[in-house]
């Protein structure tokens, strides 16, 4: 058995490799408990390898997987290049994952709640609030996609829908309505989404290939004429540090919500080897599919045309069109019930645990992704990337340090579960915040603002002449997460 520091009793479980820590104290009472960010019973912990990878593919077979690999080649990148940057970027993301998913898996928290150890009870809505804003934006991009999509299908369907001047509007609409009625029926439908629609979106994607590989002349012929035939040429290794961290800082929101997730988990072997087997294996498959769809398009239409969703509208048949566009539907769907409805639906509910709960958050999240204009976010391929993947990954990048700091190196991955949810607790620091989070966090951030401004006010986010400080915010994520870890320790350790 295992007791809390006032003795209260906690079930200790032996799992694979790990224990499983059980709260039997009733928390409600508390005014930071509610029903959805209570620890996971041990009965609800049921998620097992294959619900995990499951659910990495179900988020990775996504359009903005695609665009991500053709948008490095529209900028200068050959296939090659983009495939071994695309690899690497999720190879490194893999293991911040893995660390911060482990709380998840033996306390049954979530990431707002695992925050409270090292911002404060009340500190930990500053990194809840930021992950949850940036959540919104790619809520809102997933849904302007598939509202492409489905426009696309509507004109294929019937052709009059063309001359419907608010065509594309209305199809906004719809596909954010089906979404909300998703997020109204909670946690459970997501995972049941995602594990059988996982096996189809993989199968949508190798038609798409088959596609690239018939109409090209083969595999090899479109990968090495496309290289002959690219007409922008960028120095690989010009391009190489920022598109790195864009592909990193592409699940570096991931890399901190896992728990999110993970809470569920059967074990720790089915978090970790679940992760390893659908994260970068699907990521970079379906990246290549998006790179050699796109070299196909290099070949056959003389350009690269980084968006699957307009390519589509192109290449096929009123039947292909609409099949394709069913499957790109499905893609958004998947992804964004798991990846940008899950996280900020809590983080906005522990703001006010008694009067926001999961769907309330879940349906702020919907409106919040409208009001960021998404589709101002991915109207260009070059700020898509250099902008809005690399500027947000600052922030993730320094919160992320700070969580696995504190709880691999300083707690060692011993937590109190049950003072996580007391207002005064060893988590209550000053007034509820840790200001030596508050401090490295600022801290770590501010080296790359600089050249996130420079970015941000640039067409393409490109700047042509860069400075120190635009080289460094190139490696932002990278910057800002050994910054704020190494600035955490050092905070804490002098206490």
């Amino acid at each position: 058995m295992k007791f809390n520091h006032e003795g209260r009793e906690l079930r200790d479980l032996r799992g694979l490799n790990q224990d499983f820590v059980e709260v039997h104290e009733d928390l409600s009472g508390s005014p930071l408990w509610n029903p959805d960010l209570a620890p996971t019973a041990l009965s609800r912990r049921t998620w097992t390898t294959y619900h995990i990878a499951a659910l990495w593919i179900g988020m990775s077979v996504v359009i903005t997987t695609y665009t991500l690999a053709s948008g490095l080649m529209q900028q200068g990148m050959t296939w090659w290049q983009a495939m071994v940057t695309i690899l690497l970027g999720n190879v490194i993301v893999l293991l911040p994952m893995i660390l911060n998913a482990h709380a998840g898996t033996k306390y049954g928290i979530s990431f707002p709640v695992l925050c409270r150890a090292s911002f404060g009870v009340r500190g930990a809505n500053i990194p809840a609030i930021l992950r949850a804003l940036v959540a919104c934006g790619w809520f809102g991009i997933q849904t302007w996609i598939g509202a492409l999509a489905l426009n696309t299908l509507l004109v294929a369907a019937w052709p009059g829908w063309a001359s419907i001047a608010i065509g594309i509007w209305i199809s906004f609409a719809i596909f954010w309505a089906i979404q909300v009625w998703i997020i109204v029926n909670g946690l459970e439908g997501i995972k049941k989404l995602e594990g059988w629609s996982a096996p189809l979106l993989l199968g949508g994607g190798a038609l798409l290939l088959g596609w690239a590989v018939i109409r090209g002349g083969g595999l090899g012929h479109i990968l090495s004429e496309s290289i002959r035939l690219q007409t922008t040429h960028v120095p690989f290794w010009r391009l190489f540090p920022a598109a790195l961290t864009a592909n990193v800082g592409y699940w570096a929101t991931l890399s901190l919500n896992i728990p999110d997730f993970t809470r569920y988990a059967r074990s720790q072997r089915s978090q970790a080897l679940g992760q390893a087997l659908g994260l970068p294996a699907t990521m970079t498959a379906f990246a290549f599919i998006g790179v050699a769809v796109t070299s196909a398009t290099i070949v056959l239409f003389g350009e690269a045309i980084w968006d699957p969703v307009a390519l589509i509208a192109r290449i096929g048949s009123a039947p292909v069109i609409i099949f394709g566009a069913l499957i790109v539907l499905l893609a958004q769907l998947t992804t964004n019930m798991a990846a940008n409805v899950v996280s900020p639906a809590n983080d906005f509910s522990s703001l006010a645990p008694r009067r926001i709960s999961y769907v309330i958050g879940g349906l702020i999240t919907a409106v919040m992704g409208i009001i960021m204009l998404p589709w101002k976010l991915y109207a260009d391929a070059a700020a898509y990337i250099f902008t809005w993947l690399i500027g947000y990954s600052s922030l993730m990048g320094a919160i992320g340090g700070i969580l696995i700091a504190d709880y691999w190196i300083l707690r060692r991955r011993e937590l109190s579960p049950v003072d996580l949810f007391k207002v005064e607790g060893r988590y209550t620091y000053s007034g509820g915040i840790n200001p030596r989070a508050v401090i490295a966090l600022v801290v770590a951030v501010l080296p790359v603002i600089p050249g996130f401004l420079r970015a941000a006010t640039t067409p393409g986010g490109t700047v042509a002449n860069p400075t120190f400080l635009d080289s460094l915010y190139t490696y932002a994520w990278f910057v800002t997460f050994g910054l704020s870890f190494v600035l955490y320790l050092a905070l804490s350790k002098r206490r």
